[in-house]
């Protein structure tokens, strides 16, 4: 393990690459504790201890939300455009077009992601100030209104450059990697400030033991969740053109358990958590039953969770896999799934077989995410969460990178990071 972390810092273009992506997340960090002009920061602190769906989008935006700083949108302008994209590419044509058209096609994907990232980010920025002004969080000015809104759409669309900088010239994904800063940052904190109560007397030991045994279990869970698939062995008849032979080689056809990756629970947490925090602003009784009855540690909650990210689930994969186009393609390139007709019957084989594999990790997926807030709750741990939204999108990124960083190692005959057993029962070194 240690002489393939050498080995990353012997290459230099890679190592560069690895310098660039720190020094980019030293600037969004650097850039999450710039306040915006004309805000309270108590007022805004005392606000988010209520807690609420603001809890979730502080979750994105790395704690800036919190601080309310300059780049307390986050990615999540980015995010919603980015995922609007990808529905509308379901429903219209020309956008479908566009995703076949190659780089070409996906550049101009990436530009109207763009513009309509800038826009969400701009009523986002309307709303939450507005919002906060009425709250008496933003001190009463125009001006002030007027800058704080400039200033945020300003930030997202820095920390947007910034993503992009990182997919452009460093390793992995950028806007996957601000993200995973933004978790991962506080877990320094939430350690230290665990030890100081451990040694006060007010958190057990056993306590602690139990949380930590529980956490590498969840974490053992979502890798599971992310790297495993179901296999469907596919065969290419072979066909004879002049005077070679092309085909008859047997592949297989992965499909994801996991498909939708965290945006089912993303999507969850949002619809239930909406009402409930709009509900905290209402005196009336009808409000505070609201509140009250979709609160997360109400059961109903729990069991509304659940369904929805099932639906969610199986809402999501409908849209990034299309079985009736994977099946066109075996057809039109001579391959087929042993003992199933090409065309249609190959197309429903899929769907039933993706469906079932779907149905267990939509159910793996609810597991993950429920489980660890249940067991916090149980233990009265405060100094730190480990929900599951958190650490799949740390595991996925983490494994994300690692992959990437081990095919650009492979590519100039290094080991990779992870050795894996090979089939003969070896290490197979990658």
């Amino acid at each position: 393990m240690f002489s393939a972390l050498r080995d990353v810092f012997r290459l230099p273009d890679l190592k560069s690459k690895i310098l660039f992506v720190l020094g980019i997340l030293f600037v969004f960090r650097l850039g999450a504790h710039i306040p915006t002009p004309g805000v309270d920061a108590k007022a805004m602190a005392s606000l988010f201890e209520q807690g609420g769906v603001l809890g979730l989008f502080d979750l994105f935006a790395g704690g800036a939300l919190r601080r309310f700083s300059i780049f307390a949108l986050g990615v999540t302008p980015y995010i919603n455009a980015s995922i609007v994209m990808q529905l509308l590419a379901v429903v219209v044509p020309a956008i479908e077009k566009m995703q076949k058209e190659g780089e070409e096609g996906r550049r101009k994907i990436t530009q109207y992601t763009r513009v309509l990232a800038i826009l969400f980010a701009t009523i986002q920025a309307v709303g939450m100030v507005l919002w906060l002004k009425s709250m008496n969080i933003i001190y009463v000015s125009g001006v002030s209104v007027l800058v704080a809104v400039i200033t945020l759409v300003a930030g997202s669309i820095a920390v947007m450059w910034l993503g992009e900088m990182i997919s452009d010239h460093g390793i992995g994904n950028g806007i996957s990697l601000l993200i995973f800063a933004g978790i991962v940052v506080r877990v320094p904190e939430s350690v230290v400030r665990t030890f100081v109560l451990l040694r006060a007397g007010e958190m057990n030991f056993l306590t602690l033991i139990i949380a930590g045994v529980i956490m590498i279990v969840v974490i053992a869970g979502c890798i599971i969740l992310q790297e495993g698939q179901r296999r469907l062995p596919v065969r290419y008849a072979k066909r004879v053109i002049g005077n070679k032979i092309y085909g008859g080689q047997s592949t297989f056809i992965p499909l994801r358990v996991n498909s939708a990756g965290v945006i089912p629970i993303i999507f969850a947490s949002s619809v239930l958590l909406f009402p409930s925090t709009i509900a905290r602003f209402f005196s009336a009784s009808f409000a505070q039953t609201i509140s009250k009855v979709l609160s997360p540690s109400s059961p109903i909650y729990m069991i509304l969770y659940v369904l929805l990210i099932i639906f969610f689930t199986y809402f999501y994969t409908a849209v990034v896999f299309n079985p009736i186009e994977v099946a066109n393609n075996l057809k039109k390139y001579g391959g087929f799934i042993p003992g199933i007709r090409p065309g249609r019957p190959t197309a429903d084989y899929i769907e039933r077989v993706l469906s079932r594999v779907t149905l267990g990790g939509a159910i793996f997926l609810a597991v993950i995410a429920l489980l660890p807030s249940l067991l916090t709750q149980m233990l009265g741990i405060t100094t730190f969460y480990f929900g599951g939204t958190a650490v799949l999108i740390v595991v996925g990124v983490a494994l994300e990178t690692v992959q990437q960083i081990e095919a650009q190692l492979l590519m100039r005959h290094y080991e990779g990071l992870v050795r894996r057993k090979g089939k003969a029962g070896g290490i197979l070194r990658l």
